[in-house]
């Protein structure tokens, strides 16, 4: 069936369908859905249809997102269609897109429409807008989750298979938990956010909602790069996936520091998750979760509300009745923060910053609860300020912390409630969460969405290089989860294989602080097939990597047990004269596994 982003596209580049027949295709399911409060607005039909039947004029194999429609947050400017920010009296009519909007046509991507979303997207509950309530259609008495409401839902429901929130305290991913779908909230900066209304303009991000990893890993690959046209975005790139490293180190919280409120299903469902972790080969490493809970509470107890009281003071002062009572109760507060206030919540988020920092000193990502329960419509109505807090609790800390996350689905509870797990990173790890999400999530073998579609293979990865990168094979502490494998990362490498080297090398144990072993070739066959991994490095990145590295290492030529040669580390033989030859562990993994023990 083609759902999936990957399917629809290779469907297209097949010829076995059309693109302008998947555009006609949405729109039916769209008027059969009959749910008027998940878009605010759509495109003609007609039109739409043309833009996909333009689509034959160029060159498919430069289109990733051949024929895809897309639905957007109606926060998020889309050239021809109002953006209301679920406000009728904010509304105006854009002439351009956002940069995001316009990299996705520019990639074959068909807008459909502009989506229901929580007031000027405060909220993570998805019924603060004057347009109504869009139906979760995994029970329909849950709350679908906001503030990206409607996008949320119209890729759970198949209207679409891709779609674009925003993302500031946890929007693209607490509506992707109760939708059951994949929720993709990239590094701040890394999506450029010109063209989108703001909420909280210095944490703000453009965010993906789609069935799988991989097909929300293709959008955020043609969104990705420098605007220079807006301030707030950065100089990254998003690098390809790469395999499932060994050794991956995941954080949990301390014990007795996870809060669910009394849900014991969710408590349940997050530890079966961390089973599924073990299961994958992550081991699980505890940290302090405490830091990320005060960062939590700076967001709405501090300076940060101002940011959103900037966007609406002007209407909160000429029309307040034309903003949602809840929304207006939560942003008229901004505009009482003093600068001294400011200044010391700035002061003590710093603070926290270099804590976290420290926390993924030997972690390679935090594996938490998507939201702690999940609440119904009809509890939230009744307490809309408390019960959208609780909701944010594992997510309001995450874009003050400058990292990026990944929302995936993990079960669906027996009470028909699903349930979600996020993955947290520092910045610029957003192809590292997706390389071990994807695995994670095709072994749930959960159906897709709330059409029960059927979990697809994982792809074959492109594990080609790219532009000026360099291989580098790493055989001891650089390894995915040991000492130094931070510093890689750190440069932006990223992995392309664990393999081996041919059997013509010896591997010895070096005094070394921190410990690391020394790879010595020998003559052709008489030595051993030594476990390594091969990273892509950026070229100013290689030469910035080669100049640090002390003696007695350096970097020769590796032969692999392919035949291929790559860069790599080597010792000279008068370095390992009185070192403990370790070639029988067959690498330096299993090495520090046996004497660990």
């Amino acid at each position: 069936m083609t759902e999936t982003v990957a399917a629809i596209v290779a469907a297209h580049r097949a010829g076995q369908q059309s693109p302008a027949q998947t555009i006609a295709r949405s729109f039916k399911r769209i008027r059969e859905h009959n749910d008027p409060a998940i878009f605010i607005s759509l495109r003609e039909e007609e039109d739409a249809i043309a833009e996909a039947d333009a689509l034959s004029a160029k060159d498919a194999r430069e289109l990733p997102l051949l024929g895809v429609p897309v639905a957007v947050k109606d926060n998020i400017d889309v050239a021809g269609l109002a953006t209301t920010a679920a406000c009728p009296a904010y509304s105006y009519l854009p002439t351009r897109d956002a940069t995001a909007v316009a990299r996705l046509r520019q990639a074959g991507a068909i807008i459909i429409g502009k989506t229901n979303l929580d007031q000027f997207a405060t909220g993570l509950v998805g019924v603060r807008s004057p347009y109504g309530i869009p139906v979760n259609p995994m029970r329909a008495d849950l709350v679908p989750g906001g503030s990206s409401s409607g996008s949320a839902v119209a890729v759970s429901t198949g209207l679409v298979p891709l779609s674009l929130g925003t993302d500031t305290a946890g929007s693209g991913r607490v509506p992707a938990m109760l939708n059951n779908i994949v929720g993709l909230k990239p590094s701040l900066g890394l999506v450029p956010t010109a063209g989108v209304v703001p909420a909280c303009r210095t944490l703000d991000c453009v965010s993906v909602f789609s069935l799988t990893v991989d097909d929300a890993a293709a959008a955020l690959s043609v969104m990705a790069g420098l605007d220079r046209s807006d301030p707030f975005s950065r100089d990254r790139t998003f690098s390809k996936l790469g395999p499932f490293p060994q050794g991956l180190r995941l954080g949990v919280p301390r014990d007795g520091q996870l809060i669910f409120f009394g849900d014991k299903a969710q408590e349940a469902a997050y530890a079966a998750a961390l089973e599924r972790w073990r299961g994958l080969g992550a081991t699980l490493v505890s940290f302090d979760l405490e830091p990320f809970y005060e960062t939590a509470r700076l967001l709405y107890e501090g300076p940060w509300v101002t940011e959103r009281y900037l966007v609406i003071r002007n209407l909160l002062a000429s029309s307040p009745d034309a903003i949602h009572p809840v929304t207006r109760e939560i942003t008229v507060a901004g505009g009482r923060i003093s600068a001294a206030d400011s200044f010391a919540a700035l002061y003590r988020l710093q603070t926290l910053r270099r804590i976290a920092e420290h926390a993924f000193t030997d972690i390679d990502a935090l594996v938490l609860p998507t939201a702690p329960t999940a609440y119904s419509t009809a509890q939230v109505l009744a307490n809309p300020i408390e019960l959208n807090s609780r909701l944010g609790t594992y997510t309001n800390f995450v874009n003050l912390l400058d990292l990026c996350g990944l929302a995936l689905p993990s079960t669906i509870r027996p009470d028909e409630i699903p349930f979600g797990i996020t993955l947290l990173a520092p910045a610029g790890q957003d192809a590292m969460l997706a390389s071990i999400g994807r695995v994670f999530h095709a072994q749930t073998k959960l159906p897709l969405g709330a059409k029960r579609v059927a979990m697809p293979q994982l792809a074959d990865l492109d594990l080609s290089l790219t532009g000026d990168e360099i291989p580098i094979a790493v055989v001891g502490a650089h390894l995915s989860g040991m000492a130094l494998n931070g510093e890689l990362k750190a440069l932006g490498a990223r992995l392309i294989a664990a393999t081996s080297t041919a059997p013509d090398y010896r591997l010895y144990a070096l005094s070394t602080t921190p410990p690391k072993p020394g790879m010595l070739r020998v003559e052709a066959g008489s030595g051993t097939s030594i476990a390594l991994e091969v990273w892509a490095l950026p070229a100013a990145a290689f030469g910035k990597f080669v100049a640090a590295i002390p003696a007695p290492l350096s970097i020769g030529t590796v032969r692999l047990k392919d035949g291929r040669g790559v860069k790599g580390f080597i010792v000279e033989a008068a370095d390992v004269s009185r070192a403990e030859d370790i070639s029988a562990f067959g690498g330096w993994r299993a090495y520090v596994a046996q004497s660990a023990k």
